[in-house]
């Protein structure tokens, strides 16, 4: 226990002391949220005020073109050849022609621009002409205008999940971000730490260093030490991204805050409006809830401290039942070259994870989630998809002690890799040289 004791201590803090470590830990937040920061500092900067023309030749849309922050809306009465020919000398945007015989030929609309407007602005004015025309055709059908507006509406469904411990409040959207960004972490995790220790041993092996540490520590001792001492590495920069990631979020909130508009009902409205091309005025309903306390609340619908620990748990258990084949790996072959052989069949499990964990998250209860997330190859990923969604606890046990089954069958077959081919040089492996080293007494 002392040797391997010593050998985690070294792997970590060799690892920790690097400068790629702390340049990688430090820039990854940094970078993470620049990234988002620019991209909301760009959105409330770059809105520029566009004003469109507007020559309604029916009459029928006096009133219907509202104007927003965006989009400044200009009635011109004229010919159309007029109308164009002052767009040419004036400052607008666009030009909307709407034609007197608008309801019998609704392609009629033209818009003219010295560019090509953009696909928000064509669809926002479609939206609005298509509206005011089926508004019109049902009233002359003998709907009135009060039945149209009551019939408009929008519906938001809550949903609630019926346990033992009462109803609770869910949320489906906030149950799916968690669990693929959990999922995408260990996936990730599993190929960049798996792949140091493969690393690590193939280079301690190529310079002949590892035949000096065999004499002080067995074959085993060495293999475990180093899985386990590049895993406190990963853990660690996992809790130094989370926690300089949330300083400099809450940094970042700070300074766009005093940049977003007073009413943030009203800016959500107003990107409500640019998403569905719709003018944020005339949109039915009138009540538009603050998006963050809308966020917040889905995410304290969840079971956090379980959701934590569980991706403790799989997170450790995954990246240790893969990383004993990658050392495995390391130790059989001679350098970087030669292991890609013998990297698919261990990579196509993770892969296929990931793409499973897509088809889980439509169906968290289906047989496929279920069997994925009792395999041990498979679990790590898929069961971090599902437990945001609410999973028995039987199931998560099952999972948990086969996963840790799992570990300690590929790290005593490994072992058994490691301890011939760490000191095996010069020859070429094969999958047959494999099996027989694991039978060697």
């Amino acid at each position: 226990m002392r040797n391997i004791l010593l050998v985690i201590r070294r792997e970590y803090l060799v690892r920790v002391k690097k400068k790629s470590f702390l340049i990688m830990t430090l820039l990854a937040p940094v970078l993470f949220v620049a990234f988002y920061a620019t991209v909301i500092w760009v959105a409330i900067e770059s809105v520029d005020t566009k004003t469109v023309q507007v020559l309604d030749e029916s009459g029928l849309f006096s009133k219907e073109f509202k104007d927003t922050e965006a989009l400044k809306f200009m009635y011109i009465a004229s010919s159309i050849d007029s109308a164009k020919t002052g767009f040419k000398k004036s400052d607008a945007n666009a030009l909307v022609y709407i034609p007197a015989d608008i309801i019998r030929d609704p392609k009629g609309v033209r818009i003219y621009a010295e560019k090509n407007v953009s696909m928000d602005l064509k669809s926002q004015i479609e939206k609005v002409i298509e509206k005011q025309i089926e508004d019109i055709k049902l009233s002359e059908a003998g709907i009135t205008h009060k039945i149209l507006e009551d019939s408009r509406v929008n519906v938001s469904s809550e949903t609630i999940s019926l346990s033992e411990e009462g109803e609770k409040t869910s949320s489906s959207g906030a149950a799916t971000v968690i669990g693929g960004i959990c999922a995408f972490l260990i996936y990730m995790s599993v190929f960049i730490y798996g792949t140091q220790v493969m690393r690590g041993i193939t280079e301690e092996k190529t310079s002949r260093i590892v035949e000096v540490i065999i004499s002080s520590v067995k074959p085993f001792q060495l293999m475990l030490g180093k899985i386990i001492g590049v895993a406190l590495v990963g853990l660690t920069q996992f809790v130094l991204w989370i926690l300089l990631s949330t300083a400099l979020t809450s940094a970042a909130s700070a300074v766009l805050s005093s940049k977003m508009p007073d009413n943030p009902a009203q800016m959500a409205q107003e990107m409500q409006s640019i998403q569905k091309g719709m003018p944020a005025q005339g949109m039915p309903g009138g009540n538009v809830e603050n998006p963050v306390a809308e966020v917040l609340g889905a995410v304290n619908s969840l079971n956090i401290p379980l959701i934590v620990g569980c991706f403790l748990f799989y997170y450790l258990g995954g990246y240790l039942l893969y990383s004993a084949l990658f050392g495995a790996i390391g130790a059989a072959v001679d350098n970087d070259a030669d292991t890609q052989q013998f990297m698919l069949p261990i990579t196509l499990p993770i892969i296929f994870s990931f793409v499973f964990a897509q088809l889980v998250l439509r169906d968290p209860d289906g047989t496929l989630a279920f069997w994925t997330s009792i395999i041990p190859f498979t679990s790590p990923i898929i069961m971090m998809v599902r437990i945001p969604f609410g999973v028995p606890a039987w199931e998560i046990a099952l999972s948990m002690a086969l996963l840790v089954l799992g570990f300690m069958g590929t790290t005593w077959l490994a072992a058994r890799i490691y301890r011939v081919g760490i000191l095996m040089y010069g020859k070429k492996v094969t999958y047959k040289e494999l099996a027989k080293w694991i039978f060697y007494k």
